[in-house]
């Protein structure tokens, strides 16, 4: 991932945003993508100069007001102003907090197994999957392994047949991975899964190199089950006070809907076939 974390983010978003974005007028041939170093300098109240030595990692401690001015020069959205406070330093994270234990307290556990007719699962900031209640068991069937679901959106075939709306669920992921990196740009975990998904998957490069930020908050997926079909279902992430760094994740279908018929029968199929394995490893 480099060591010029808040250099190539400044990078990323200049390159992603047109003169015409931030009100500016734009003359001549352009040699670069997006906006000039010069532009955003102007754009945030800052010498060129200074802002080059940023960009190239010769500055590494902007103060608060540069930050602000940078994020409204960038036009950066809540979780990307939170990751450029973070990536120059300026929110003190304890490194042991954001390295959170990968162990789900049986309190949570029993939580989400109180919920049989919906989908509960833990994740980490590296979206590795913690735990899971028995309908998010039957849920992921679709995959060789349920394990980190940025792995699975990119390295298992059944991912992009399991995401209908694969590549909105792809930059999602990635966005979520970015947000995490600012909490720890050396996690050794994040650091090896973002070097493995690198090499193998162009698609993942290329979104990792946007550079765009998102936490998981509130949000439609659209999944196709091969037991039971479509499933239109909304999510709503938590986070886990006493485990920072892990969040619950709940989907829910509408009441009524047939998401929700089709949810309650995965529920029954996989009880079925659990029950089923069960007496044949007894007998």
């Amino acid at each position: 991932m480099g060591g010029n974390h808040l250099g190539e983010f400044l990078r990323a978003r200049r390159a992603g945003l047109r003169p015409d974005d931030v009100g500016m007028a734009s003359y001549g041939a352009r040699r670069v993508a997006g906006l000039r170093r010069e532009e955003v300098a102007v754009l945030a109240g800052v010498s060129a100069d200074y802002y080059t030595r940023l960009e190239q990692g010769r500055e590494r401690n902007p103060s608060a007001q540069v930050l602000d001015a940078l994020s409204r020069a960038l036009r950066l959205e809540a979780d990307a102003r939170a990751h450029l406070y973070r990536l120059a330093g300026t929110v003190l994270d304890d490194q042991s907090a954001s390295r959170a234990a990968e162990q789900v307290g049986p309190a949570l556990r029993q939580l989400m197994d109180g919920y049989p007719n919906t989908p509960a699962f833990v994740l980490s900031r590296a979206l590795d999957v913690l735990a899971t209640n028995a309908l998010a068991d039957a849920l992921f069937t679709p995959f060789e392994t349920v394990d980190n679901l940025a792995r699975m959106t990119f390295a298992d075939p059944a991912g992009r047949e399991f995401y209908t709306d694969w590549e909105r669920a792809a930059q999602a992921t990635v966005a979520n991975l970015r947000q995490a990196v600012g909490f720890d740009p050396d996690h050794p975990r994040l650091r090896a899964l973002v070097r493995t998904l690198s090499e193998h998957s162009a698609d993942f490069a290329h979104l990792w190199n946007a550079h765009t930020v998102r936490g998981k908050t509130r949000d439609a997926k659209h999944l196709l089950h091969p037991d039971v079909g479509p499933l239109t279902l909304t999510y709503q992430a938590f986070d886990v006070r006493d485990a920072p760094g892990q969040q619950l994740v709940i989907y829910h279908a509408e009441p009524g809907s047939p998401s929700a018929q089709a949810l309650e029968l995965l529920g029954s199929l996989h009880a079925t076939r659990r029950r089923s394995e069960a007496r044949r490893t007894r007998y």
